[in-house]
C-alpha cells in the first residue's frame, strides 16, 4: 500500500470519527425560543442562555436596537396572528423547544400604558393566544410567560409607604390599568393550557425591570430610563421635570437580577405558584431622581407636573420567591443606577 493511500485512509477515518462524535453532541443540546428577543429583556435573555449551551431562537417584529444578538437564528416575525407563531415554534427536524420564554408584548412606560388601553389589549392578547396554541401544537417542554406587577389591585396600592403586593393579593382583581387587566388575563390563559393539557407553564411578575440596552426616549421607556435621560440633559443647576407629585413609591429590579430570577424559575420542579420577580428596596420617585443627579454629579432642582403616575405605592414582596426557589434579588438600586446612568449619557451625547 502506497503511502498517498495510507493517508486518504487516515483522513477518511478522521473524518467519520469526528461526524461520530460531534452528532451526538449536536443532538443532545437544548433548544429554546425567546418571543420578544428584539427587546430589552429578551436581548439580556438569549445572551444569558447562548453562556450556558443552549441553541436559541429569537424572534419579534423587529431586530434589537442597540446592539447585534446573541441567538443562533432570528426570525422577524408577528406573533399577533398564526402564521408568525407558527414560523417561530417550527424546527427541522419536528422536536419541540426544550423551554419558549414568552416576553413579547406591546408595551411600554406609564406615559404609554395610559393611553394605549385597546392597542395593548388587542395585540399583547394575540400575542399571548397564538404562541401558546402554537406550542400546545408543537408540544413545548416548558412554557415561561412574563406577567406584570400592574395586575395587583389599585386599592391596595393607595398608600406610597406602604403597599401590598404579596400574590396571594391578587384577588379580587382590580388593576389600575387596562395593562393589568391584559396581564391578568393572560396568566389565567396560561394556568388554564397547563390544567388542561398538561404543558409545563411558569410565569413572575416583573417589577419594573431596568439596564442598558433598553429604550430610553420617545415614550415607552421606563421611569429610571427616562429620569436617567433628563438628567444627562440637564445642565448642572438646571431642572428636571417629573410627574406628579413624586411621592409615589416603585421598587427597580436591574436586568441581571431579572435574567437570573427566569434562569431559576426554568430550571426549577414542575408546579411553581406565579411569584414576584423584583427588588424589595423601595423608592419615592423625587428620591429616585436626586439618586441618579448624585450619580451624574449634578445639583439640580425637581418640578412635579401634572402627568400620569400610576399607583400611589408598589413595592416586590419577595418572601414566596424566596419559600420556593431559595433566592431573592440582593443587588442595591444605586449599583443597578451605576451601571445605567453612563450608558444613557453616552446615548444622549451621541444622538446630539
Amino acid at each position: 500500500m502506497t503511502m498517498k493511500k495510507i493517508f486518504v485512509i487516515l483522513a477518511l477515518f478522521g473524518l467519520c470519527s469526528s461526524f461520530y462524535w460531534s452528532t451526538p453532541e449536536k443532538h443532545e443540546q437544548k433548544k429554546v425560543l425567546v418571543c420578544g428577543a428584539g427587546g430589552f429583556i429578551g436581548f439580556h435573555l438569549v445572551k444569558r442562555y447562548k453562556e450556558e449551551g443552549y441553541w436559541v431562537r429569537g424572534v419579534d417584529i423587529k431586530s434589537p436596537e442597540f446592539g447585534e444578538t446573541s441567538a443562533d437564528e432570528f426570525l422577524i416575525a408577528d406573533l399577533r396572528y398564526p402564521e408568525g407563531a407558527k414560523k417561530a415554534l417550527a424546527l427541522d427536524d419536528n422536536d419541540p423547544f426544550d423551554e419558549v420564554i414568552q416576553l413579547a408584548a406591546n408595551m411600554g412606560g406609564m406615559g404609554f400604558i395610559s393611553c394605549h388601553d385597546a392597542e395593548i389589549m388587542h395585540d399583547s392578547a394575540l400575542i399571548n393566544l397564538t404562541v401558546l396554541e402554537e406550542c400546545r401544537k408543537t408540544g413545548a417542554k416548558k412554557v415561561f410567560y412574563s406577567s406584570s406587577a400592574c395586575i395587583y389591585p389599585e386599592h391596595n396600592q393607595l398608600d406610597p409607604n406602604n403597599p401590598k403586593c404579596t400574590e396571594d393579593s391578587a384577588y379580587p382583581a382590580a388593576p389600575d390599568t387596562e395593562y393589568g387587566w391584559e396581564k391578568l388575563f393572560s396568566e389565567r390563559l396560561f394556568l388554564a393550557y397547563g390544567r388542561d393539557y398538561g404543558m409545563d407553564v411558569r410565569s413572575a411578575r416583573f417589577h419594573n425591570i431596568f439596564g442598558p440596552q433598553g429604550t430610553w426616549c420617545g415614550g415607552r421607556e421606563k421611569a429610571p430610563a427616562a429620569l436617567c435621560r433628563k438628567v444627562a440633559e440637564a445642565k448642572n443647576g438646571g431642572t428636571i421635570e417629573i410627574w406628579g407629585k413624586g411621592d409615589q413609591t416603585r421598587s427597580f429590579l436591574y436586568i441581571d437580577e431579572c435574567v437570573e430570577g427566569i434562569r431559576r424559575i426554568m430550571k426549577a420542579d414542575k408546579g411553581l405558584p406565579i411569584m414576584n420577580l423584583g427588588s424589595e428596596e423601595m423608592i419615592s420617585i423625587n428620591d429616585l431622581a436626586r439618586l441618579i443627579a448624585k450619580i451624574a454629579g449634578k445639583q439640580l432642582h425637581i418640578r412635579n407636573v401634572p402627568g400620569p403616575e400610576g399607583v400611589r405605592g408598589r413595592n416586590s414582596d419577595n418572601d414566596l420567591m424566596q419559600e420556593k426557589l431559595g433566592w431573592q434579588p440582593s443587588q442595591s438600586l444605586e449599583a443597578g443606577l451605576r451601571k445605567l446612568y453612563p450608558w444613557i449619557e453616552e446615548q444622549v451625547r451621541t444622538s446630539r
